[in-house]
């Protein structure tokens, strides 16, 4: 308890051990990033062997879970000393090559890292010492693992996106964020509408547009956010993902036709309307004259 009050009368304190504890976190969503895809392209090689028939294939390397086996470098094998796995630290002591071998790091690493620890300074800074700050830095760094494997694969995993649509709705039954039957309509709202957009553009086009872990995101941002937040999100990640698109073309060469996530931009304007979407609909209201 004596801690607790410490953390409430001293809040540039409990910035300071969000930031950090957000810093050992981004270390561990690095391992969520990288191993997650691999593990589910695993399992659906098992059911499609099962499927049709054939022998599972038990060979090949050891198989992988969140929590084991230890990290290692990809290019040499070399297992990862645990000096060598200090978030950031690490990466800047040895200039963002492996100790062993000299092979290049990602940048996803460093990058996920500091995201990870500015993100949670600032949902502390923005909610203080509470559960409100619990559960928002929960769905901070959930958001922040999806959208970087949505960024490197194009994919949105179930295990990630359902989650944290049911803890969305278990924060609104103690009104955290939202009220319960907010939280119901917006993620059905959610669902509904992007699902909608998809299939009239489907129809229009022959196309596809975007992929069902976009409606399943949304419907968690509008369990968490409320059905009121719904058009800020989808306005937000519509403009932000056009301008970043765009310079991709500008800049990068990038073609107009190359498939582009949208899922890191809705989660970013999730993030964003949960900490500021009063604040936004209230100036955007404002705006309107009303």
């Amino acid at each position: 308890m004596a801690a607790l009050e410490l953390l409430a009368d001293w809040p540039a304190l409990f910035i300071s051990l969000a930031v950090l504890l957000g810093l050992i976190v981004g270390s561990f969503l690095n391992v969520v990033v990288y191993r997650l895809p691999l593990m589910m392209e695993r399992d659906w090689r098992a059911q499609c062997a099962e499927l049709l028939g054939q022998p599972v294939q038990d060979g090949g390397p050891p198989v992988l879970t969140l929590w084991g086996p230890r990290s290692q470098c990809p290019r040499c094998g070399q297992l990862i000393r645990a000096v060598e796995n200090i978030p950031l630290f690490s990466y800047i002591r040895q200039r963002g090559r492996c100790a062993h071998c000299g092979g290049a790091i990602g940048i996803q690493y460093p990058l996920v890292e500091a995201l990870s620890g500015i993100l949670a300074g600032v949902v502390a800074w923005k909610f203080g010492l509470g559960w409100p700050a619990a559960a928002a830095l929960l769905f901070t760094w959930v958001l922040l693992a999806a959208s970087a494997i949505d960024f490197r694969h194009q994919l949105l995993p179930d295990d990630l996106i359902l989650p944290l649509l049911w803890l969305g709705l278990a924060a609104a039954l103690f009104g955290l964020f939202a009220d319960l039957r907010s939280a119901v309509i917006g993620a059905m709202a959610g669902y509904l509408s992007l699902w909608t957009v998809y299939q009239v553009f489907r129809l229009l086009t022959g196309k596809e547009g975007m992929g069902y872990g976009d409606f399943k995101l949304l419907a968690a941002l509008g369990a968490w956010t409320g059905w009121q937040y719904l058009v800020t999100i989808v306005l937000l990640s519509s403009l932000v993902g056009a301008l970043f698109g765009l310079a991709l073309m500008l800049f990068r060469g990038r073609g107009r036709h190359v498939p582009m996530p949208f899922g890191p931009f809705l989660a970013a304007a999730g993030w964003i309307a949960l900490l500021w979407g009063e604040d936004i609909n209230r100036a955007y209201l404002r705006w309107l004259g009303f």
